[in-house]
């Protein structure tokens, strides 16, 4: 192990349980020789980064720098590296580290993300102790496994959201095998819907968007969505009954409402969820037994999922929709997210 070119790495950290960060700097661990360090250019805000700042997933390991959509150069590798090179554009997203060697059965079918020994890009621990941190920080080091090049066709300040957003609506899309001809609906319109619509739309599919927001019929329909439904509008709930093949929940949902998204569904249609709904779930088993409707629930995209899902947005022109703070207003910007105010997902740029 080596040294890096960046003895003591300053970011901007929480000392405790809120959405305040301030300047702090930490001793990253010695370079390996399979790791790679990246200076940050750009990294987006996730709602995750808000839940672990304000302990609402448990207890959080500070002092914390969060930020798991990161964007950067790397500026030195460990011997073992030759994938990248210094100068080359990277992204990071919300794991640097698994077994990826088939050792268990998680990493042996490209399921990363469950790994007993994942280590996520913040709130999170290596083997030897050490607290991982993440990207509200002037660099990072990670294996090089988990580090991804950017497309060249992809402006890096797009970047960030795909690492975490735009991969954890593709991933269960790659996985479940949606194609074209197939209905899929998007709940909730935001941070991750916006993204969901334009994969979707991408893979072929008719994207049906829903939402209590009728201001953002245009704009679903220029992102790619086939249909928008007011779900405040009763008639054009009703009209969409049974007929979907795949539901993407994207919002924090109420209990109550899956047994009426269950009747949105065609028969052995597949309700996915993205987001955790406030409280348990409500429904008659009758409901699934009837319909033979699946819910079933999806993490973060693996190495492969994160690939492809850049692939894919370079192929197809996917951009997420941002607003842009500088990092020195990062607690401004987290105070903006947490109000729901963000369209509709935030990138901090590192001056």
């Amino acid at each position: 192990m080596v040294q890096g070119k960046i003895n003591e790495i300053h970011g901007w950290a929480a000392m405790g349980p809120g959405l305040n960060v301030e300047p702090w700097s930490y001793t990253p661990r010695p370079l390996g020789e399979n790791d790679i360090e990246i200076k940050i250019e750009y990294s987006g805000i996730c709602g995750s980064d808000l839940h672990t700042l304000k302990e609402e997933w448990g207890p959080a390991i500070f002092p914390a720098i969060v930020g798991h959509e990161i964007v950067g150069k790397v500026i030195t590798k460990g011997s073992k590296v030759t994938e990248f090179n210094e100068g080359d554009t990277v992204g990071v997203g919300a794991q640097v580290y698994s077994c990826l060697q088939g050792d268990c059965k998680a990493c042996s079918r490209n399921l990363d993300p469950h790994c007993p020994k994942m280590v996520a890009t913040y709130n999170s621990k290596y083997a030897d102790g050490q607290p991982a941190q993440g990207g509200y920080a002037e660099a990072v080091r990670v294996d090089a496994n988990f580090a991804f090049r950017i497309p060249d066709n992809i402006d890096p300040i797009y970047a960030p959201p795909l690492m975490c957003a735009g991969v954890t609506v593709f991933a269960p899309m790659l996985r479940k095998g949606v194609k074209k001809g197939d209905r899929v609906g998007i709940v909730g319109i935001g941070g991750l819907g916006h993204l969901a619509i334009q994969y979707a739309h991408a893979l072929g599919a008719e994207v049906v968007a829903f939402s209590h927001s009728p201001s953002k019929r245009q704009q679903c329909l220029e992102l790619g969505a086939t249909n928008f439904v007011d779900t405040s509008d009763k008639s054009q709930v009703d009209a969409v009954r049974h007929t979907l093949d795949y539901l993407i929940i994207t919002s924090n949902s109420k209990s109550s409402q899956y047994a009426e998204f269950i009747s949105w569904m065609a028969f052995e249609g597949t309700i996915v969820l993205l987001a955790i709904p406030e409280g348990n779930m409500t429904f008659a088993p009758f409901d699934i037994i009837s319909t033979e409707v699946s819910i079933t629930g999806s993490m973060i995209g693996g190495v492969i999922a994160l690939k492809r899902a850049l692939e894919f947005a370079a192929e197809n022109n996917i951009r997420p929709i941002i607003e842009k703070y500088p990092i020195s207003k990062v607690n401004e910007a987290l105070q903006h997210m947490d109000q729901g105010k963000a369209r509709y997902r935030i990138v901090l740029t590192h001056e």
